[in-house]
């Protein structure tokens, strides 16, 4: 049976189709659905991290949780104070769990080109300048003043083939940016 880990109002919830479950208040009226964000999926023997997949939970009713009580007292002052609360809570029920949705389609269609892309740049990526595994992203740009062309181009391969940090990549394309415009 397949499970899902997902997020409403800051905590995680494990979740499988047809489940109904007590959250914080969300957004929305009685019977409206929205897709909360996924961060594991699993069952059947297989799981994924980073999933594509999407669940969408309807709204079946807003609640007041049970009545909470506190109480306050300074010993020998005569101090009592006593207060109570009752969270604002929503019922939601876990429609389905699977591939189908906007996220996942979205998903789905860019890895395509991606790996299209880096087939190319495979013999490139192998070829990365041996000083540039072990750098952060705070460090790209420095690393950068004073490299040929080329060894930025390798490094920018073996980014995009490797780590796909952005910041290293931005990094990486201004420099290159800078290279070919000063040998225009």
């Amino acid at each position: 049976m397949p499970y899902a880990i997902i997020t409403v109002g800051g905590k995680q919830y494990r979740v499988q189709e047809g489940q109904t479950l007590l959250v914080d208040r969300v957004k929305g009226d009685e019977g409206a659905t929205f897709e909360p964000p996924v961060l594991f999926v699993g069952g059947d023997g297989e799981a994924h991290l980073s999933p594509t997949s999407t669940v969408t939970a309807r709204v079946v009713g807003h609640v007041l949780g049970e009545k909470i009580r506190i109480g306050k007292y300074k010993p020998k002052k005569g101090y009592k104070k006593h207060m109570g609360y009752r969270s604002r809570l929503s019922r939601i029920a876990i429609d389905s769990i699977g591939t189908e949705g906007k996220r996942s389609s979205q998903k789905a269609a860019t890895p395509a080109p991606k790996a299209e892309a880096a087939a190319p740049k495979a013999e490139a990526a192998e070829q990365a300048p041996t000083d540039y595994e072990g750098l952060k992203v705070v460090e790209v740009a420095d690393w950068t003043k004073g490299r040929h062309l080329p060894t930025l181009e390798a490094a920018l391969a073996y980014e995009q083939a490797h780590g796909a940090r952005k910041g290293a990549i931005a990094a990486l394309e201004a420099a290159i940016a800078k290279r070919t415009e000063g040998d225009s």
